[in-house]
């Protein structure tokens, strides 16, 4: 099934009027029914479950992709992509995950380097302190370490695939899910010239893809979105600044209120509410958070600011499952739109964002393109597809549905770590 532009417009409208006739005074607020936490939804299969899991051992691998052509945004351009995989093996099974920090701290403050310090150092030894019974008991273990989230979320990612393989459930049926198929859009970087730009929106059109999003930065922005809303009048059409801008823009960029554009995502600093709530009062187009939403604290304070009408889940990016679930279920609560966001991962990534854009609450396209979208080979067969209608089907295998292609992940393996309860660390 294929989104409609204007329905889409309406629905996202008419959640945020319905939030604002919610709670609309200080007093309101304070009155006002407090959102569900994660303990207070429908308890989930993978909550449920109780296979309580002795860890034999946690692998850290990183890998070097090499992308089909360089992706630049606001805070620059790669043309390959260090892969950092993780897999926790019990009982003869081995689950993987992946950690979505990159090279150097941009996006975030994690990086590789970090993740690997702190899975090795602290995680893990937490991870194989004891029988793990459930994804909230390997959730409560992390409590205590602050930050941190995309290292967190590897393990969780990786215990998860592990307890579908074990228990023959797919992702989807672990967490929930309700969807057979998920509708994906398709994320352009910053081009040298828009001739190419507009290119790359044709052809990711022709293969289907349901909603085109844009990097935006200065000087590459209102003129560009201008063009292309000229080019494609009745496209889902959505920009992404990555924090590029600050308030003092809000003038400047009220102009993309003229292009119907379904959302503005990350237009201010990585962790503000405060100049979103702001800007969002300002302008006709909804904003979605990205950076700025860590985890299920910053959703809640986002919705009461008003901050946004649109919220991104990156499982990576808040800690994973147990944190994109709980934000999931707020804002279906709330009825706020919500999108799985990509962070270039590789299909196992992939796989786990497939499995969480299955949800109900998911209703707009996300960001979770076909493998061949960035790498000549994937990690895992078959590969991610994207249909003619713009969806990617969600695997019914056990765990994540996929093959791991471990002799290619050997293949392409730069480091390598292993951790054991009572061993400690071989390479």
């Amino acid at each position: 099934m294929r989104v409609c532009l204007q329905q889409l417009l309406h629905n996202v409208n008419n959640a945020a009027y319905a939030a604002k006739r919610t709670c609309y005074t200080k007093l309101d607020l304070l009155s006002c029914a407090p959102m569900q936490h994660v303990s207070e939804v429908q308890a989930r299969p993978c909550e449920m479950k109780s296979i309580p899991l002795e860890i034999e051992r946690v692998e850290l691998r990183t890998i070097r992709l090499p992308l089909h052509e360089p992706f630049e945004t606001s805070f620059g351009s790669i043309d390959s992509r260090l892969i950092f995989l993780v897999s926790v093996t019990a009982q003869g099974q081995t689950g993987w995950g992946e950690v979505v920090a990159a090279e150097e701290p941009h996006y975030s403050y994690e990086t590789v380097g970090t993740a690997a310090h702190i899975i090795r150092d602290y995680l893990a030894p937490a991870l194989m302190s004891d029988r793990v019974t459930n994804l909230t008991d390997i959730a409560s273990r992390f409590t205590s370490f602050r930050g941190h989230n995309m290292a967190k979320a590897g393990l969780e990612l990786a215990y998860m695939d592990l307890l579908g393989r074990l228990s023959d459930q797919s992702l989807s049926q672990l967490i929930g899910g309700t969807r057979s198929s998920v509708a994906v859009g398709v994320s352009l970087g910053i081009q040298p010239s828009f001739e190419k730009l507009l290119d790359r929106v044709n052809r990711y059109l022709s293969l289907g893809y349901q909603r085109i999003k844009l990097k935006i930065k200065p000087g590459w922005d209102i003129g560009i979105v201008r063009d292309v809303r000229r080019c494609h009048p009745e496209i889902l059409l959505s920009v992404d600044a990555n924090s590029a801008y600050t308030i003092s823009d809000a003038e400047y960029l009220k102009q993309l209120d003229d292009f119907r554009l379904l959302m503005i995502e990350q237009p201010l600093d990585h962790d503000d509410l405060i100049d979103h709530a702001k800007f969002q009062s300002m302008m006709k187009t909804a904003i979605c958070l990205d950076e700025s939403i860590t985890g299920i604290q910053r959703t809640r304070q986002a919705l009461d600011l008003k901050s946004c009408r649109i919220i991104n889940i990156k499982i990576g990016r808040v800690g994973g499952y147990s944190q994109a679930l709980a934000i999931h279920d707020a804002c279906e609560a709330r009825k706020i739109p919500v999108w799985c966001g990509g962070m270039l991962e590789s299909g196992i990534g992939r796989a786990h964002n497939i499995a969480l854009a299955s949800l109900s609450g998911f209703t707009l396209p996300g960001d979770i393109s076909a493998s061949s979208r960035y790498f000549a080979r994937d990690v895992i067969t078959p590969e991610v597809t994207v249909s003619p209608e713009g969806t990617v089907d969600v695997p019914t295998g056990s765990g994540i549905g996929f093959e791991v292609d471990v002799d290619y992940i050997d293949a392409m393996t730069q480091t390598k770590e292993r951790i054991q309860p009572s061993i400690g660390r071989l390479k």
